[in-house]
């Protein structure tokens, strides 16, 4: 057996070793116009181009990193027949299902790793079935390839959200099983669906960003709420070590906005890409510090984001999603997940091509464009390369409402020399 894969995220932009990403199939065809706003959709996807644009960005990281695929792990994990029962067992009765247990139970395992993911179509056996409106006996899991999510790297560790929405549940708790099972990975998971008399609490791994081993940023609005926060501020309290917790309110409005890293990414040690009229102009939304000092705690309210960690040590140059000209361009290709790119190492990014005046924001300021169709012809060699920005194809992708770091769960990056 191969060694150990140690679970270690200590910051956004670390040299990446390894990346958890789930390649898009029929669960985000599987709806239409009237449940896409159900599936959290706002419009609804063509997977032969879904698939051909995430086929590109998946190449690229394979060729830059280690890449695992949720369908491969989750497949593996339950070959452990012990592990396969149990797994069953809690998501038919999260979903109250066990009308299709047995069918699940009698599954290959590979058949079983699909239907958990794509969902299973309901069979007419019965007159409740036949009059039931339902397509579905276990609902496709449309979302899953926004693998951000429903698992956040925290260190050595490895929070399971709470997601806040009950049609992702699944995915949080195949997401456990996943890093409590699979041979190769080496780390503890927190689970925050095991808070007693936290109906309020939600967590959402778009809203967290590891900005260094001691800051943690967490955007709260549509997805993350406050009661989130103060579940990972209890688990830093009991480790009696010190740590800043920024926090960013979000509008709850326009959805574009459901996430922190949809208006804030780390690109390099002194640059980030911002929303600015989330970010940095003046509004009712708050931005505050919560230092964690063995076991107590000091609140403080900051100017903006970048104010907050310049006062912790971090001097950060924003860059503008959308560039510095019209507004209606920032609105535009923030829409699109202008400001939500991936870090594969300090200054070396990945994001939708899509965005034009964020990208020339970004060749403006030292980063080499460079296409992912070109790298995948070994056309340029992006080692040769400092500083750049990955450009991927992504008209159909971004229609599903995130971006590169949306669909990425690093689980390994090398520490940053700041």
């Amino acid at each position: 057996m191969a060694n150990k894969f140690n679970i270690e995220i200590n910051s956004e932009i670390g040299d990446l070793n390894g990346v958890i990403l789930h390649s898009p199939g029929p669960e985000i065809e599987n709806m239409t116009p009237e449940n896409a706003e159900r599936a959290l959709y706002s419009d609804i996807l063509n997977l032969t181009v879904a698939s051909q644009e995430y086929a590109q960005f998946n190449n690229v990281l394979s060729e830059l990193t280690q890449t695992f695929q949720i369908k491969e792990l989750l497949t593996e994990v339950i070959s452990n027949d012990k592990v396969k029962n149990d797994l069953i067992y809690k998501i038919c009765t999260n979903e109250n299902k066990f009308h299709i247990q047995d069918y699940l139970s009698g599954l290959e395992n590979k058949q079983l790793s699909q239907a958990l993911i794509e969902g299973v179509l309901k069979q007419n056996d019965s007159l409740t079935n036949f009059l039931s409106k339902k397509r579905y006996a276990l609902r496709p899991l449309h979302n899953f390839f926004f693998t951000r999510d429903a698992s956040v790297s925290l260190n050595n560790e490895v929070l399971i959200n709470k997601m806040a929405s009950r049609v992702r549940d699944r995915e949080a708790i195949i997401m456990e099983s996943i890093f409590n099972y699979y041979p190769l990975f080496s780390t503890k998971t927190i689970n925050a669906n095991d808070c007693n008399n936290c109906a309020e609490l939600t967590i959402e791994g778009g809203d967290i960003l590891i900005a260094r081993n001691d800051i943690i940023l967490i955007g709260i609005g549509a997805r993350t709420t406050a009661p989130g926060v103060d579940f990972i501020l209890k688990t830093l309290k009991e480790k009696k070590e010190r740590k800043h917790i920024i926090v960013q309110e979000l509008p709850l409005s326009p959805e574009s906005f459901i996430h922190l890293d949809m208006v804030f990414t780390f690109l390099d040690k002194d640059k980030c890409m911002i929303y600015e009229p989330v970010i940095l102009k003046p509004s009712r939304l708050q931005t505050v510090i919560l230092t964690v000092d063995n076991g107590k705690v000091e609140i403080k309210e900051a100017e903006n984001i970048l104010v907050a960690l310049k006062s912790l040590g971090m001097d950060l140059k924003p860059l503008y999603c959308g560039g510095s000209g019209d507004n209606w361009i920032h609105e535009r290709e923030q829409w699109h997940s202008g400001a939500n790119f991936f870090a594969i190492g300090p200054g070396k990014v990945i994001g939708y091509d899509r965005n034009i005046h964020t990208i020339e924001e970004l060749n403006n300021n030292g980063f080499e464009v460079l296409k992912a169709k070109d790298i995948l012809k070994h056309k340029i060699n992006v080692r040769d390369y400092s500083k750049y920005v990955i450009t991927i194809e992504g008209s159909e992708l971004s229609r599903g409402g995130g971006g590169a770091r949306c669909m990425t769960m690093p689980v390994n990056r090398q520490k940053v020399d700041w």
